[in-house]
């Protein structure tokens, strides 16, 4: 499935009506730079899955405008035609102010619903203040997205857990749209909910949706089952529905992916190739006599990095015939530096890659190459090129789609995954070496597997893995969200 069957897909299921997207991350920002603005898009998995949606529709991306020159480049209601080069929707930007973002973003939805959905052994901070700052928030999103739909028919696709309570406010004020809102992080099991102070109007503003969308059948479980013990709906377990205020919302799980023959075709462009050179030329022509174990991450406490870097230790303290002989690359993104969490990882990270290398190094080899930068897409590209083995050891996640996105830029047909048990793609990837990231002498252990698989394996490994991949896209992804909405409402809502 391409683009073009996929826009001529929701072309007919929506039969005129508008489409409406809606998320906190724009999909381009526009920044000042030296002489003029220039245009940044995010190395984002939700963008490269949203936009051939409302590229298709023509339809209108309402996101919050956080880049420097965003304003510069909007008229006077904060839209602006997106892509500039060949204008096919319409992005509208929701300003807030430091404070609002503050109290929206990086606290209640970065500091108390993140670490409440990971479970990964952060508390959670809680403070009425950033919840009514979210509240008011997810409003301002709200009058957004009346003001575009103009009255007219419309079909909204809400994104993640910024926008949790954006559902419910446009059902009350239109009872006529229809709504899609698909969680990107997992959803937790009740007894982690239960100390969410706000749940029931949390997950009220959930039920005003038609269809809500996890990643996994997994994530579907827990919230039917928050649901049933938490407030007062019906909870339908056969047929996947909740009922509250009068009309059913459908919970469904809808897997994730990315665009695999596009990932095929940039990973063989100039831009690749000059990433490509730019990494060798930084870390030495000796790195390719090594084996190169990759990680490609946001510094979060959720992506498992510094567990990664204790096994690789292990490794090579259990195997020291391997000094000289392995990398490991690390592309590591700062991320919320504004929260303490934050802050003390990127402070752990250093610690540790100063205590590895201090230990094992010679004067002609280190074993761990971090590079702190946002490195983007072209960049992260060629860094899969390069792997022998591509890591991915988050702690807890929806997806994870590095996964994939490695496996589609291999059209080598070589290299090996190892991949985190609790990652959403570890329920499509078998043929990965499949790890718990929590035991760090599992993981170092599958480290050295990884670095002894034979040539006939890997391939062996990485040609089903490419055909899972590529029968499941992110064309795929969105067709079968549309494809449901189809089946799920009478033909007049949809119109």
């Amino acid at each position: 499935m391409d683009a073009k069957y996929l826009g001529g897909l929701i072309s007919r299921i929506t039969k005129g009506a508008k489409v409406v997207i809606v998320s906190n991350r724009e999909p381009a920002m526009h920044e000042r730079d030296v002489g003029g603005v220039r245009i940044v898009r995010p190395a984002s998995g939700m963008v490269a899955a949203l936009e051939p949606i409302v590229r298709a529709t023509g339809g209108t991306w309402v996101a919050h405008g956080s880049g420097s020159a965003d304003r510069l480049v909007t008229d006077d209601k904060g839209r602006v035609s997106m892509p500039p080069e060949d204008p096919r929707y319409t992005l509208r930007r929701v300003w807030l102010t430091r404070k609002e973002e503050n109290g929206y973003y990086y606290s209640l939805s970065n500091q108390a619903l993140w670490p409440l959905c990971h479970i990964v052994y952060t508390r959670p901070r809680f403070s009425r203040q950033d919840w009514e700052t979210y509240r008011d928030v997810n409003r301002r999103f709200c009058d957004t997205v009346l003001e575009e739909v103009e009255g007219g028919p419309a079909i909204v696709f809400i994104q993640d857990y910024h926008l949790a309570l954006l559902p419910r406010m446009l059902r009350i004020a239109r009872p006529d749209l229809t709504l899609i809102h698909f969680w990107h992080i997992p959803w937790p099991n009740r007894e982690a909910f239960r100390i969410f102070p706000w749940g029931e109007e949390l997950l009220d503003g959930l039920l005003g949706n038609d269809v809500l969308g996890f990643h996994i059948q997994y994530h579907c479980n827990n919230f039917m089952d928050t649901v049933d013990r938490g407030i007062e709906a019906k909870v339908d377990y056969e047929r996947f529905s909740i009922f509250r205020g009068g009309r059913p919302t459908h919970v469904r799980a809808f897997p994730i992916s990315v665009d695999f023959h596009q990932i095929g075709k940039d990973v063989a462009s100039q831009r690749v190739e000059e990433k490509h050179a730019s990494f060798i030329k930084e870390l030495g022509d000796g790195i390719l006599e090594t084996k190169v174990f990759v990680g490609a991450d946001r510094i979060d406490y959720t992506k498992g990095i510094p567990e990664r870097m204790k096994a690789f230790d292990l490794m090579l303290k259990d195997h020291p015939e391997l000094r000289g002989k392995v990398t490991l690359l690390q592309l590591a993104a700062p991320s919320r530096t504004h929260i303490e969490e934050y802050r003390n990882i990127n402070e752990e990270l250093d610690d540790l890659v100063d205590e590895i290398n201090w230990r094992h190094q010679t004067e002609d080899w280190t074993p761990i190459r971090y590079l702190r930068a946002h490195h983007d897409y072209h960049a992260v590209l060629a860094s899969y090129r390069m792997a022998d083995v591509v890591m991915v050891t988050s702690l807890h996640d929806g997806m994870n789609l590095v996964a994939k996105e490695f496996i589609s830029a291999r059209a080598d047909g070589d290299g090996v995954l190892l991949l985190s048990q609790y990652t959403g793609a570890a329920r499509e990837l078998p043929d990965a070496l499949l790890v718990n990231p929590y035991d760090i002498d599992e993981l170092a252990d599958a480290m050295f597997e990884a670095f002894r698989m034979t040539e006939k394996e890997r391939k062996k490994r990485m040609k089903r893995m490419r055909v899972q991949v590529q029968k499941h896209t992110v064309y795929d992804w969105g067709a079968k969200i549309f494809e449901a909405l189809e089946g799920i409402l009478p033909v007049r809502e949809v119109a």
